[in-house]
């Protein structure tokens, strides 16, 4: 395991640090003393691990492609946005719009995900351990989405496609949404998935889909996408 010491180095030059280290062959490295930098980790376009002992600011692990990223702390804005494969884990919370329009792999926050937690999203997983703020899943086009917790008003908000399931309580739907009770076989899935990252969730979930009334529009519909925006 090779260490970068993030203590008196500039986000530029921990960024350069890793990809000498990743062009050199290493596959597990330890980034110690974040300090809560933004940007770190992002455009990793290996299969390698990089554990980061600390909180980091905006935007780590961003834009990667088959790396494997866990933070040892919380994050703030728009972590792993973009992330086309790959795993990128939080230990704390996250801040606003984890998971950004990934397009692949699994974001996994164990704490609490603030406002838009999945905006946008293309594909790919984005679990939630803890509750999701507002507008989680808003104008998600594909994949999926799990909290555990509760969600916040306008979860999954003019979704298009894609899956949100959620073990707690729904303040409001998004406009144009469909809730039912997750089935037997998606409880198995569900579970799977959390078991795959070390999280038990509660016995029960419930799903919400795309209602796709807005996906056309329609003058007698007017006051639903007036709703929508």
């Amino acid at each position: 395991m090779t260490v970068v010491d993030c203590a008196g180095l500039t986000v530029r030059e921990i960024n350069q640090a890793l990809r000498r280290l990743i062009d050199a062959g290493e596959r597990e490295i330890t980034v110690r003393h974040p300090a809560a930098r933004h940007n770190l980790a992002v455009a990793i376009l290996r299969d390698v691990s990089i554990s980061i002992e600390g909180p980091v600011g905006y935007y780590c692990g961003g834009m990667s492609d088959g790396a494997h990223i866990e933070i040892h702390g919380s994050t703030g804005w728009g972590v792993a946005e973009g992330l086309l494969s790959g795993t990128v884990v939080v230990d704390g919370h996250a801040g606003n719009a984890a998971a950004a329009s990934i397009r692949g792999g699994e974001v996994v926050v164990r704490g609490d995900a603030a406002a838009r937690a999945g905006v946008a999203m293309k594909g790919g997983l984005l679990v939630i351990g803890g509750s999701a703020g507002y507008m989680t899943g808003f104008m998600m086009q594909r994949g999926i989405i799990v909290i555990c917790g509760d969600a916040a008003e306008g979860i999954a908000d003019s979704m298009y496609e894609g899956v949100v399931y959620i073990g707690g309580v729904i303040a409001e739907p998004g406009s144009d949404t469909v809730v039912s009770d997750a089935s037997a076989e998606e409880h198995t899935e569900i579970g799977a998935m959390l078991t795959r990252h070390g999280l038990k969730g509660p016995d029960t979930f419930r799903k919400i889909v795309s209602g796709r009334k807005l996906w056309n529009y329609h003058r007698s519909e007017r006051e639903l996408w007036k709703t929508a925006f």
